[in-house]
């Protein structure tokens, strides 16, 4: 790849910001464009730049009305704003996007927002047709409708559930390390003020949770939060001249495999799709424009919605062979301390907050800036992924 056709180095995040982490509509009476004002100003001043400094807007999945937030903030101009699609598919790719925008003199300070208030709706619920009691309702018929409604799946729980029995059946994939991953990853959050589930968690606590959608127990699905968190992207050159020490953005890629194409509401992908998290492609794109490879990785941050979909990504970006995530997890590769690739050290979506995955990106930059909780040591390089559920899926390679 030429200078021009790449992001490599062009930039660097200087600052982030959250506020407190929520539990489902305990955000109340704040509002969520508040939630994202104070997550922002939290970043610039992680930063050390002014909220007038901000004249982008690089937005994902809930995006919201930019106009009335610039006006909230009193920002004297916005000269890019765009959003990705893909619902968490566009976290790490938010981050991408800013980048773009800066490396292209489109914009110079550029925001990565992510604000979510569960209180009027839940993301885990049935997004099945209801109507009054006793009525009869439907929704529009629709191909994709028409393939999985008469077999009941009805939410992403369920969704999930069915790629996670193909993973089973083909490779032998079982429960036992599923609940690795949440134990893992519970084991983080442990020791983060931030996180909302603290509690250690044993594997006679996984398997005496409740089963919701076979295989896949209550400790198998991501939470239900409220919360914001920015992200502030810079050229590398006037990164150098803040606050912190740069967190450059080697790589970032989205997009999919187009016959994977929506995880969550379609099960009609051939089996080289089916059980994997549709980053394949962009695993081999960002690891190109980064010029690294899986192993060069130090710790991973892995969108974790649900504990199967982990496991999919450690096979999809190389870290073990394809099928044999489950016996790696098993073996304790991704436990901090004493793993060979670190994940999800901030407790994820599964155990800290479900953002979702904007705390991915924050505790990327905490660990590449040295300050993380549960500090990997040595760290340089970090990979955040964005998604699975459905095209486009993102992801990041940072260092410092």
């Amino acid at each position: 790849m030429t200078d021009a056709l790449t992001l490599k180095d062009r930039c660097a995040i200087a600052g982030v910001g959250a506020t407190p982490y929520y539990r489902r509509g305990e955000s109340l009476p704040q509002l969520p464009m508040e939630l994202a004002a104070k997550a922002l100003l939290a970043a610039c001043t992680d930063a050390g730049v002014l909220i007038d400094d901000v004249d982008g807007l690089a937005l994902y999945s809930m995006g919201f009305d930019t106009s009335l937030f610039a006006q909230w903030l009193g920002l004297s101009e916005v000269r890019f704003t765009a959003m990705l699609t893909g619902g968490g598919g566009g976290a790490a790719g938010s981050v991408g996007l800013a980048a773009a925008a800066v490396a292209t003199g489109q914009a110079t300070c550029v925001a990565s927002i992510m604000t979510l208030q569960q209180a009027a709706s839940r993301f885990g619920a049935s997004f099945a047709p209801r109507g009054k009691p006793g009525a009869v309702y439907s929704a529009p018929p629709s191909p994709e409708g028409n393939f999985i409604q008469p077999a009941g799946l009805m939410a992403p729980g369920q969704m999930f559930a069915v790629l996670a029995q193909r993973h089973m059946h083909m490779y032998g994939t079982t429960r036992d390390h599923l609940a690795e991953v949440a134990m893992s990853t519970r084991a983080n959050a442990v020791n983060r003020e931030t996180a909302l589930m603290r509690t250690p968690m044993t594997r006679d606590d996984y398997f005496a949770a409740r089963m919701i959608s076979d295989p896949l127990c209550l400790f198998d699905f991501c939470l239900e939060c409220d919360g914001a968190v920015a992200v502030l992207t810079v050229s590398a050159e006037r990164a150098e001249d803040l606050r912190h020490r740069p967190v450059y953005i080697g790589a970032s890629a989205n997009g999919g495999a187009g016959r994977w194409g929506q995880a969550i509401t379609w099960m009609g992908m051939p089996d080289e799709y089916f059980t994997s998290s549709g980053h394949r492609t962009v695993a081999r794109r960002a690891f190109e424009m980064a010029g690294v490879t899986a192993a060069d990785v130090d710790v991973a941050l892995l969108y974790d919605h649900f504990t199967p979909m982990v496991i999919m990504q450690l096979e999809d970006y190389g870290f073990c062979p394809i099928g044999e995530g489950g016996p790696f997890v098993a073996d304790g590769n991704i436990r901090y301390g004493s793993g060979t690739i670190p994940v999800n050290t901030h407790g994820g979506n599964l155990s800290e907050a479900y953002i979702i995955g904007m705390t991915h990106v924050k505790e990327a930059v905490e660990q590449l800036r040295g300050t993380a909780i549960n500090q990997v040591e040595g760290a340089e390089i970090a990979l955040v992924t964005g998604g699975p559920a459905s095209i486009p899926v993102s992801n990041l390679i940072l260092h410092n």
